[in-house]
């Protein structure tokens, strides 16, 4: 039974808690029906495609992988599996689906096959067509289903038949429709091709990555099997190169004409009914953007608006957008404050930080929003839901927690979550009205997360501190564990109670945890975020040693016993406060660390450090594998655990080998963990379990708790 495993076991089977739960929300047209995902059990992994009827309150399956497959194994391409970890999908089945502009038909790929089916009836049927599939959408009409195979971008009537090829990769380093490596992984696009609202064309993206040197990333558990060959771009080496082309229905093609020299980055593309379509792109350093109108006709592109920073420029979900009166919608970082602009004119202030843009309507614009630093009161790891226009903004989730949202006209389904209650709520409004919930079959955990969110320091770091079961004020100090993520784009000071079901079970070990989220993390201003330019490893430490020596004064820590856990950039942070500060940290598990930034993507590194030819210092400073990263005394030497999944294509296994040996060279012991087969996911369940059972051995040895 569930209820008897431990919480280790059952965190990696229910691949942390996030299976079973409902995602991927659709709302048709006509607010009659609600889309989404969501695997038949908190343990099973494939996804179903599911429709909500409104009027009846009927839950049906549109598809189910189990039947349309006839109990067989999903079989996935290598270009599938790399677009799954570029997601960080770990689910099974139906892992995405596309509709048409009336949502009465549905698009996916199951297995490498392309099936589209009819939302009412819940009809599912198998297109005949070239595989491995990828990315299949239908037309805003319903008439034609666009998908990639072989590298080409195809299309296919909804019928069948037709099936024909409008781009062809003319070399073997070309593909159409398709996101390169840094696009899926650092600006989140994960599409490269997107239907005209008309049905009659496509934009697509060309892209060439023989520019991107390449790398091979063996297995050395298997040392019979070939290496496999990476393009990776990165930092200060070549990206690939991308295009964009208008592909007709009709077979006639139209490239699309901007200035890719100044501007190499395609961060985002949007065609809706309401403007022509509008590109966001950007120079190379981050530092300058252009928002282009596409002339569909000449394939040239007129300026909409221009953005330079001092430091980079963030890309957001949802912008840029039109408003049906024909005024662009983006999300700019104006006065100190991360605000929703339409048009010309900033409709939010320093009250709120602008995350995303929701949905737009004639009315309003529904985005996502945190307290900003003009806050009275800050709402320490929340997030709202507001409506904006001119008239004002308007909270439309209530209850504090973190809360997203998908609107079509007056149906909106608001998801939420909160420090009370594990899992995720989704509830179904109709004019603002309750109308259907949405339930979840995930687990619930075995154990219950008790977080308390603060705010430390003299900077007020947003902390979360956790301690075991049962403590009792007077029960005495506690062997501290610092549990951060610590970087860009990572929050982990969240109101949501599954945020930290792991930090509780560390807790419940007998350590004090602490989450805290530095300046970088992605918190109430843009100023908080970019003090980290050019100083990862000053600004992200320094604010880990801030919160921990500020929460000491009220709460029980050992500051004589501390160690620290993270993963990718958490793991560099781990390994980064052993080498720094053996003064402060006594023992660290660092989990697939960036080690030299050198061997990092070219867009993540060089927004925040530069190109290494022209910032080679800064380089040297940020990382640990230098004479400069390990400058710090020898004495006292503080023990690491080093952990890595060799097939890792993100940070390569390389940043480890490389640590190992400087670590090695200078005479300082530690530990090395490798993963076979491992990526930098780790959705193996029994990697994923013991490798929080063995963290935790180390720990205890290490600071003498056992």
């Amino acid at each position: 039974m569930t209820g008897q495993l431990s919480f280790p076991r059952q965190h990696a089977r229910t691949q942390r808690f996030s299976l079973g739960v409902p995602r991927s929300f659709g709302v048709s047209p006509d607010g009659s029906r609600v889309t989404f995902l969501r695997s038949r059990g908190g343990t099973d992994r494939a996804n179903v495609l599911w429709v909500l009827d409104l009027d009846t309150g009927r839950e049906y399956p549109a598809a189910d992988p189990a039947a349309l497959l006839g109990g067989a194994d999903e079989e996935l391409s290598a270009e599938e599996r790399a677009r799954r970890e570029r997601s960080r999908e770990g689910s099974a089945g139906i892992v995405g689906y596309a509709v048409d502009r009336a949502a009465e038909l549905a698009a996916f790929a199951l297995s490498g096959r392309l099936w589209v089916t009819g939302l009412r009836s819940g009809t599912a049927r198998e297109l005949p067509v070239p595989g491995p599939v990828a990315d299949p959408r239908p037309s805003p009409d319903g008439r034609h289903v666009a998908y990639v195979a072989g590298r080409a971008l195809r299309v296919v009537s909804a019928d069948g038949g037709g099936d024909r090829a409008l781009a062809e990769p003319d070399g073997a380093t070309i593909t159409w429709g398709l996101a390169e490596f840094i696009a899926a992984e650092e600006m989140h696009r994960l599409r490269g091709f997107w239907w005209s609202p008309d049905s009659d064309a496509l934009l697509a993206a060309r892209v060439d990555d023989a520019p991107v040197q390449r790398w091979w990333i063996a297995d050395p558990a298997h040392p019979g099997s070939a290496p496999a060959e990476v393009a990776y771009p990165a930092a200060g080496t070549p990206n690939a190169a991308v295009s964009l082309s208008l592909l007709r229905l009709d077979g006639s093609r139209t490239d699309v004409v901007w200035d890719r020299e100044r501007h190499p980055y395609l961060a985002r593309v949007h065609w809706s009914a309401d403007g022509p379509p509008v590109l966001q792109v950007q120079t190379r350093d981050q530092r300058a953007q252009e928002y282009l109108a596409v002339d569909t006709t000449t394939g040239a592109t007129r300026l909409l608006h221009a953005d330079e920073d001092p430091k980079w420029l963030e890309l957001f979900d949802g912008v840029p957008a039109w408003t049906p009166d024909g005024r662009l919608v983006r999300i700019a970082d104006e006065g100190g404050a991360r605000v929703l602009v339409v048009g010309d004119r900033a409709l939010t202030g320093p009250q709120l930080h602008v995350l995303s843009v929701l949905d737009v309507a004639e009315e309003d614009v529904l985005v996502a929003a945190s307290a900003g630093a003009g806050a009275a009161d800050a709402e320490t790891g929340e997030a709202h839901v507001y409506r904006v226009n001119e008239l004002g903004v308007e909270r439309v989730s209530d209850g504090p927690g973190r809360h997203s949202a998908v609107r079509s006209g007056a149906v909106t389904v608001l998801a939420s979550t909160c420090l009370d209650r594990p899992g995720t709520e989704v509830r179904v409004l109709r004019e603002g009205k309750q109308v259907a919930t949405v339930p979840s079959h995930a687990e619930t955990p075995v154990l219950t997360a008790r977080a308390r969110l603060t705010r430390a320091g003299d900077l007020g770091i947003p902390c979360a501190v956790l301690l075991p079961s049962g403590y009792r004020e007077g029960d005495g100090l506690l062997p501290v564990l610092m549990d951060p993520y610590g970087g860009p784009h990572g929050q982990r000071v969240a109101a949501a109670h599954n945020a930290y079901l792991t930090s509780q079970w560390f807790a419940d070990q007998g350590f004090a945890v602490v989450v805290a989220d530095g300046r970088g993390t992605p918190h109430t201003s843009p100023g908080w975020e970019k003090a980290v330019h050019e100083d990862f490893a000053g600004v992200t430490l320094d604010d880990q040693v801030t919160a921990l020596q500020a929460l000491a004064a009220d709460h029980p820590l050992d500051l004589g016993r501390v160690a620290i856990r993270g993963w990718s950039y958490g793991g560099y942070l781990a390994a980064l406060a052993v080498l720094r500060r053996p003064d402060v940290f006594h023992a660290a598990v660092a989990g697939a660390p960036v080690t030299d930034w050198r061997l990092y993507d070219t867009h993540y590194t060089e927004r925040y450090l530069g190109l290494p030819q022209e910032n080679a210092a800064v380089y040297a400073r940020n990382a640990l594998v230098t004479d400069e990263g390990l400058s710090s005394p020898a004495s006292p030497t503080r023990l690491l655990m080093i952990v890595h999944g060799l097939a890792d294509d993100n940070v390569v296994a390389a940043h480890t080998l490389r640590l190992s040996s400087a670590l090695l060279a200078a005479g300082r012991p530690h530990e090395v963990l490798p993963l076979s087969g491992v990526t930098h996911m780790t959705p193996q369940e029994e990697v994923a379990e013991n490798l929080l059972l063995l963290q935790v051995d180390f720990l205890k040895r290490s600071l003498g708790m056992s």
